[in-house]
């Protein structure tokens, strides 16, 4: 029998689409994932349903296949994730062409629903569905951040560590498939171990990974300001292993938002958090993500969210509009105040800030030497990545394709030889 798997929203949810696809490669099933046309017998959708185009993209997805279902190209539709988690009771009502809803924690119950028998023996093991070269390698679930405008705790519930030792023997697993690159990732990386060992340890479990043999590369992703542990940078400095990157969502400065948005930091100890991760790892690529038309925000706001991007100069930053979410503190307590068409304008403000600030650093690149992976041939390119680039979301490395055969999957050391927007172009060296 054949099943469609297909995965919406994050890397984390990609993870639990390769845990579940393991269990049911295991027990018989023929699977694919993401298939442009899904044919299958059976389709599972693991949804998002974290901020508004994200749950619109999952309704239509699932809408999509109901349609499948009634001309009789599919036999069974099952929805799964972030999305009926939150909202399983609604869906049933309204999408009841769907056979069967579950959470986000329900893989033990689907692969029993299927037929089939969960395999403790094999709860580590995936089947990546990224280039066997990297993997995503999830470190917690859930959160205990009360930020005015997440629904990620109401989703998930709070902050669940995974032992160490379970993270240890996952990746061990992983490098024996022939992993190389470990994008780590939390919905909160700094909180790591407080709830299982009484203290953060995200430092003891990044040292503890980097010994393991075979790992190449290491890269943090979500981290957060407030009590942030500072043992975590020297883990990032000590170990030649660990990328000098940190993904690091700052949100805002101006303190009437940061106090609004309930993020427990002020804009003076932002710039000194800031200052002291460049200071103790020296060249780190650090990459945040800013959030435009919180309720409340004043012009006076914005154009200090603005001088925040000038001033620090991010090497990597991503950015979006407010979105109001059912259950949050902001949707409970604040008025979504600003029109669309002013976040919109705000954002596309500060995307262009960012633009200018990313083609200077990239203009900056040239000359300079770097080891990359190459993660695939592209017409007349391989692509590749340097530690500073994580895959999907960041630079690419354009290698000509004609210089000398390249293997994916293996490091070379290039030269940058020019740089566009979102490129960098090298040569080997």
């Amino acid at each position: 029998m054949i099943i469609d798997l297909i995965t919406l929203g994050c890397s984390k949810n990609l993870v639990d689409s390769e845990l579940l696809i393991r269990q049911l490669v295991e027990a018989g099933y023929t699977v694919y994932h993401d298939r442009e046309k899904p044919t299958g017998d059976i389709a599972i959708i693991n949804t998002c349903g974290f901020i508004g185009d994200a749950k619109e993209q999952s309704i239509n997805t699932i809408l999509e296949a109901v349609e499948r279902k009634k001309k009789g190209k599919l036999k069974q539709l099952y929805v799964m994730g972030c999305l009926s988690e939150r909202y399983k009771k609604e869906l049933r009502k309204e999408i009841p062409e769907v056979d069967r809803f579950y959470g986000k924690f329900d893989i033990k119950s689907i692969v029993k629903d299927l037929g089939s028998r969960f395999l403790s023996d094999i709860r580590l093991e995936r089947c990546l569905t990224t280039p066997k070269h990297y993997a995503y390698l999830k470190i917690a679930e859930g959160c205990n951040r009360t930020c005015s405008y997440c629904a990620i705790p109401i989703i998930t519930g709070k902050y669940k560590s995974r032992p160490i030792e379970d993270i240890e023997a996952e990746v061990k697993y992983l490098v024996s498939i022939g992993v190389k690159e470990f994008q780590v990732l939390a919905q909160d990386l700094t909180y790591y171990g407080r709830d299982l060992y009484g203290k953060p340890e995200i430092a003891s479990l990044v040292n503890r990974l980097a010994k393991i043999d075979g790992v190449k590369w290491l890269r943090l992703h979500y981290a957060y300001p407030t009590q942030f542990p500072y043992d975590m940078l020297d883990a990032i400095r000590e170990n030649s292993n660990v990328c000098k990157y940190l993904d690091l969502a700052f949100q805002h400065i101006s303190d009437p938002m940061l106090k609004k948005m309930r993020r427990g930091i002020t804009k003076d100890e932002t710039y000194r958090l800031i200052e002291e991760i460049r200071s103790r790892v020296p060249g780190i690529c650090l990459r945040t993500t800013l959030m435009v038309g919180h309720p409340g925000e004043t012009d006076e706001d914005f154009e200090e969210l603005c001088e925040f991007v000038r001033k620090v100069r991010f090497e990597r930053m991503g950015a979006f509009k407010y979105s109001e979410e059912e259950g949050t503190y902001s949707a409970l307590n604040y008025t979504d105040d600003i029109p669309d068409e002013v976040k919109q304008s705000r954002l596309d403000r500060l995307m262009a800030i960012q633009q200018e600030i990313q083609s200077e650093i990239n203009a900056g690149m040239i000359g300079r030497r770097l080891r990359v992976i190459v993660d695939r041939e592209e017409g007349e390119y391989y692509v590749a990545r340097s530690e500073y680039d994580s895959p999907e979301v960041d630079l690419e490395i354009l290698i000509p394709a004609a210089e000398r055969k390249l293997r994916r999957g293996c490091f070379y050391n290039v030269e940058i030889t020019g740089a566009e927007e979102f490129d960098l172009y090298a040569k080997l060296v």
